[in-house]
């Protein structure tokens, strides 16, 4: 392991972990509050307090149904029992709110951070050159599955990124010196290696032994956003296991132990020995259930019974299943399965498919709200944003899978959606090549700028205007045009990331897939500030902690990187 040791952090939290605990407590308190506005009225009135400062209510959101022809069929399995329709009794309606909410802990704990999807960022950098500083590396090595080697970390490979509460720390399988540092941040890769690797995000010192799960990880992962020690994780293909089928696994973070798996073929599913898990899974904090869509087209509700006792040092779990799946009538009928990682918005979950579907479900009925046809074989996932009323709208693109619609150029469109009705409103389309197995179009997710950067859609758009080259495209939200755009030898399939520095200015990360460049840029213009060679290719994802960017390489290696 060769590391270059890097600075302190240059910014952190700046309370105690157990603190943050309560006041996330207290926040999801609020929201509670929020939602039922009599009886908090009542409680405050009897107890003859001062009126305390409330959260403004959530935004209604009430989809119009439009069944669409295109779904053939749609089928319900409620704890092992085949069913006519499913309803949640009322101690499970989900009911998501602001993405701001999702989780008490600082950090990322999801593949785009959060119900909608929207970040790979936390906190804010301290630039001083706006330039790449010194880095630390770490070795992964790769796994077979008895027809292909998966080396590193590959799309989508987004690590995930947390501060853990110093309450939680004392009771996990730490080092003893990662327990004692008071300001540790720990990364959590899942990689292609079939290992989790836990690391210091300021050294890439490991923090605990490396855990060994047997499959191929493509997916993210994630974390509880509770801020329980557990960690939800899908095996992208066959690994080294004797049963060879890449499962479901919901893995104790207290000491790495398996508390649930499910590796076996579904008969239920329209795809059922198509066991994989690309996506990243959701937590509903309030109704401790498990949203996590499959490649084998199953969406997957896991009503978690969550037992957690942080004095003792101990949590369980004893899942059910609810599934929920379909058929369709779509150019690819007989490919399903869901690689994106769903958005959540109140009780709707939004995904597309392999079939050329992309879907507004309701999870508390699990039915179909609209439709709408994405065209193609689509992997990347969307992201959700409120308008100033509330008004949900989704961008969203697709690939380019050969023989599908052509085999030489098809048109990719980028999409501004409607997610009341699922109607479009604006696209901008680009002209892709792709080879067999290896798409071309849009792979890698798509990113919203905030706050200085506030207006613009960033989408990486992968061989185009020719089959090895990519770019990067900023679309104005408002009208779908182009900004600006930047012109890259190598396509990329890893998500463009987009930061903030302690001064309000705004950045966006850009990394080529063959030529192994990340790009440093100004979000508004486009311009390059600076770029980092790998030397290989890069598929992965990068996250950002203040000014750590943390990327995997099909190279075998991790990344901490500073930004200074």
């Amino acid at each position: 392991m060769d590391r270059k040791r890097v600075g302190k952090n240059a910014a952190g939290a700046l309370v105690l972990g157990a603190l943050l605990v309560c006041l996330g407590l207290l926040t999801w308190g609020v929201r509670r509050t929020v939602r039922a506005q009599t009886a908090a009225a009542a409680f405050k009135e009897a107890q003859l307090t001062a009126p305390e400062p409330t959260a403004e209510p959530l935004p209604a959101f009430e989809p119009v149904r439009q069944p669409s022809e295109a779904i053939t069929w749609t089928g319900w399995m409620v704890h092992g029992v085949q069913t006519n329709g499913y309803q949640a009794d009322p101690e499970h309606m989900i009911d998501f709110g602001l993405p701001e909410d999702y989780t008490q802990l600082e950090g990322i704990v999801t593949f785009r951070g959060n119900n909608f999807r929207n970040t790979s960022s936390y906190g804010a950098a301290a630039l001083n050159t706006g330039r790449f500083g010194e880095y630390w590396t770490v070795e992964t090595g790769g796994m077979s599955d008895g027809e292909n080697f998966w080396g590193g970390s590959g799309w989508t490979g987004q690590p995930l990124v947390v501060r853990w509460p110093a309450e939680t720390k004392r009771i996990m399988n730490m080092y003893d010196w990662a327990k004692a540092k008071e300001d540790l941040v720990e990364v959590i890769y899942a990689t292609l290696a079939g290992r989790v690797y836990f690391l210091d995000l300021e050294t890439g010192e490991p923090t605990r032994d490396s855990l060994y799960l047997g499959y191929p990880f493509k997916g993210a992962g994630a974390l509880d956003p509770r801020g329980y020690p557990l960690m939800y994780l899908g095996g992208g293909v066959a690994g080294e296991r004797e049963d060879n089928l890449p499962g479901l696994m919901i893995v104790s973070l207290i000491d790495g132990t398996v508390l649930y798996s499910d590796y076996s073929e579904d008969p239920f599913s329209p795809r059922p020995s198509w066991v994989a898990w690309d996506s990243s899974a959701l937590v509903d904090a309030e109704t401790d259930q498990l949203i996590y869509p499959g490649e084998n087209g199953i969406l997957y509700l896991l009503d978690l019974n969550t037992r957690y006792d942080p004095q003792a040092g101990t949590i369980s779990i004893a899942p059910e299943e609810v599934k929920f799946t379909y058929q369709s009538s779509s150019v690819m009928e007989d490919y399903y399965g869901m690689e994106d990682s769903a958005i959540v918005w109140r009780g709707h979950l939004f995904i597309a498919d392999n079939a050329a579907s992309f879907l507004c479900i309701d999870l508390n009925t699990l039915q179909i709200e609209w439709r709408f046809d994405c065209l193609d074989d689509t992997n990347c996932t969307g992201v959700l944003e409120l308008d100033e009323t509330g008004h949900p709208y989704i961008y969203l693109s697709t690939s380019f899978h050969m023989g599908w619609r052509g085999t030489e150029t098809v048109e990719i469109p980028v999409w501004k959606i409607d997610g009341v009705t699922g109607q479009e409103v604006w696209h901008h389309s680009y002209d892709c090549h792709t080879v067999a197995d290896v798409s071309g179009g849009v792979q890698a997710s798509l990113s919203l700028g905030t706050g200085p950067l506030d207006g613009i859609l960033y989408v990486a758009v992968a061989r185009c205007p020719d089959e090895e080259n990519g770019k990067l495209v900023a679309l104005d939200t408002a009208t779908g045009q182009e900004r600006w755009t930047y012109q890259s030898e190598s396509y990329s399939w890893s998500t463009p990331v987009t930061f903030y520095d302690t001064n309000g200015n705004g950045y966006v990360l850009y990394t080529s897939c063959l030529d192994g460049t990340m790009h440093l840029m100004n979000g508004l213009t486009g311009q390059v500030l600076d770029t980092f060679s790998f030397g290989c290719t890069v598929e992965a994802t990068p996250a950002v902690y203040d000014n750590t960017v943390v990327i995997g390489t099909r190279g075998e290696e991790i990344y901490g990187i500073k930004l200074e």
